[in-house]
């Protein structure tokens, strides 16, 4: 033994706890401390530090359990475990360790300090709870901690966190004498995460005049809050601020800049940000794909190709499934193929969310078999996964293969929510299966407890209005329980349009006048269906009049492996000829069907062309 009385092998440990950790042999630890004989007092800072070495590699219990055995406790060590349970997010276990603490504190034990309240504090905010913050915080007052502006920062972190309105975070921030960088990211991240952005950028100009020093995390959330307002000028007004302060090296900033510019003003800007960047990561390329893959799907895969030629930083799941998205929103099914290919060689096509992006976009590219393959070789399927599955058998026209998977779906245990409803219904309709769709309309909330949306009541009016039962769609309508909105009227316009039901549909498109192009149009399709050319052509010249125009729709058509994009009435681009010609093929087999009306097909041709 040494002079001192303590147990050696106590002594080792805080110097060779990362040999412990590195090579895992706490249990030799364990085995030692639990021999340990602590008839008299051991060292607390060496307790202490073995306590928290526990609590650091997860071993919560035997951390409890030293601490247990402790004949007797200082501030520190309670500390030291209200900080440990915090910092495993075991946030109740903090709190009522603290409440232990204060027992003890009550027979004059043990008092706690500014240590001990921000780690309390912190649980609180881990929990959620407003009440029991606000106990921590009269406590602390009547301790004498809140001049430490440790304390009060946390305080305020735990305000903004679990308060509805920024008030009493606020106090506490006007109440603090010193600020300092912590205080004020606390304060602007309340703000913006409470989505007020104005407010959190007002704070960050006070900052910048009380010239309180910059770093990472306060621009970092500055740059968030100027996105979630959509704000151009203070989006460029903070990228100047980073130049000038010097953080352009760092990549997490000059990240969130990008995603900024793509928030606030678009593409253009954010691939000017992304070519002036010295060096980027993974996340760098995430955000320029993502950036782009609604807008300009085209350029996302571009960006993905580069990535991969390059072959440094390697794509990830998040890549993939923007890549995935884009080539689906292109109907690019070579290309989809190839990101399909990329993810099978990096061993990530079992990441759910890539398997169900492959699962949508080969449904959206016309190979359902391929959607299927992808459903049947995943190990692991979620909601999304059936969901996907049934909106593309849906878009195929297999309606009854939704139905059955929807049945296979809740036979493994997968609660339906409701756009599950949305899309099996949605596949009824297209296929006719008038009968299964208001089955399943009907057990929604019979049999699953989910509430049926305007959404849904417009998928079951469009079941309904495509079988021709208009005067039932008509009904379901006048008994909803809220007041139907432009898609549900416009469900029932396509189905008057489409019967040829006219009395009903123009007082279904009065519902809906006034509010979208759809219902002039729905309206002008009906008279010109019934030949009253003098009436469709006032219906016309009212949208003029008032200025409702459809936009026109974009196409992309994929040749020799080539995506080309156009819209209607477009006279450029090295592909119109053949695409001239392939729409006067298909419309001419259209107009053989007799599916539609020469003269009505002109028609639809002028107002998509915009006169």
């Amino acid at each position: 033994m040494s002079p001192r009385k303590i147990n050696p092998i106590i002594r080792t440990i805080p110097t060779n706890k990362t040999s412990y950790f590195s090579h895992r042999l706490l249990n030799s630890g364990r085995r030692a401390l639990s021999t340990s004989p602590f008839s008299a007092k051991p060292p607390s800072v060496l307790a202490t530090d073995v306590i928290k070495s526990y609590f650091q590699a997860g071993l919560v219990n035997e951390a409890r359990k030293l601490f247990d055995e402790m004949p007797e406790r200082d501030v520190v060590v309670w500390s030291a475990v209200i900080g440990g349970y915090a910092s495993c997010n075991l946030h109740t276990h903090a709190w009522l360790m603290f409440r232990d603490m204060l027992r003890d504190d009550g027979a004059g034990e043990v008092s706690p300090n500014e240590f001990t309240f921000s780690s309390v504090l912190k649980a609180c905010k881990g929990m959620g709870s407003l009440s029991c913050g606000a106990s921590a915080h009269g406590l602390a007052v009547r301790h004498g901690v809140l001049g430490s502006i440790y304390v009060a920062n946390t305080l305020l972190d735990m305000y903004a966190a679990c308060c509805c309105c920024m008030g009493p975070a606020r106090a506490v921030f006007e109440e603090i004498e010193v600020k300092n960088s912590v205080s004020w990211t606390a304060l602007i991240t309340g703000y913006t995460h409470m989505g007020d952005g104005h407010g959190g950028l007002k704070v960050f100009r006070q900052m910048l005049v009380e010239e309180t020093e910059l770093n990472p995390f306060n621009i970092s959330i500055a740059i968030r809050a100027c996105a979630s307002v959509g704000s151009q000028a203070y989006g460029q007004q903070i990228h100047a601020t980073v130049l000038k302060s010097g953080f352009e090296s760092s990549i997490p900033i000059m990240n969130s800049i990008l995603d900024m510019y793509f928030r606030c003003v678009g593409p253009p800007d954010a691939t000017r940000c992304f070519r002036g960047m010295k060096e980027r990561d993974i996340i760098t390329w995430n955000t320029m794909i993502a950036g782009h893959e609604k807008p300009d799907p085209h350029s996302a895969l571009t960006l993905y190709s580069t990535l991969v030629a390059l072959g440094t930083p390697s794509p990830n799941c998040f890549t993939l499934t923007s890549a995935i998205a884009a080539a689906a929103s292109l109907a690019a099914l070579r290309a989809g193929q190839q990101v399909h290919g990329g993810a099978i060689r990096r061993g990530l096509t079992f990441d759910l969310g890539v398997a169900n992006s492959l699962i949508d976009m080969y449904a959206k590219c016309g190979s359902i078999s391929g959607s299927c393959a992808v459903f049947e070789g995943m190990r692991e399927k979620n909601v999304v996964t059936w969901t996907s599955m049934m909106i593309g058998h849906g878009s195929h026209g297999q309606g009854r293969e939704a139905v059955e998977l929807f049945r296979k779906m809740v036979q493994a245990g997968v609660q339906p929510d409701r756009i599950v409803f949305v899309a099996v219904i949605n596949a009824c309709s297209h296929a006719g299966l008038v009968d299964e769709g208001l089955w399943l309309f009907e057990s929604m909330w019979r049999d699953y407890g989910v509430a049926p949306d305007l959404e849904v009541y417009g998928c079951v009016v469009d079941l309904l209005g495509r079988a021709g039962r208009v005067g039932e769609a008509y009904g379901l309508i006048e008994a909803m329980p809220f007041a139907a909105d432009e898609s549900v009227w416009g469900a029932l316009l396509g189905a008057c349009r489409a019967h040829k039901v006219t009395e009903m549909g123009k007082l279904a498109a009065g519902r809906v006048l006034g509010v979208g192009p759809g219902g002039y149009l729905a309206l002008s399709g009906i008279y010109a269906a019934e030949g009253r050319w003098g009436d469709f052509a006032r219906v016309r010249r009212i949208m003029r009049g008032i200025g409702r125009k459809k936009e026109a729709g974009r196409s992309w058509v994929e040749v020799a492996g080539k995506v080309w994009s156009f819209v209607a009435g477009d006279k450029l681009g090295p592909q119109v000829e053949w695409v001239y010609e392939t729409v006067d093929v298909l419309a001419s087999h259209v107009m053989e069907t007799g599916c539609v009306r020469n003269g009505l097909w002109e028609l639809e041709c002028d107002w998509e062309d915009g006169t």
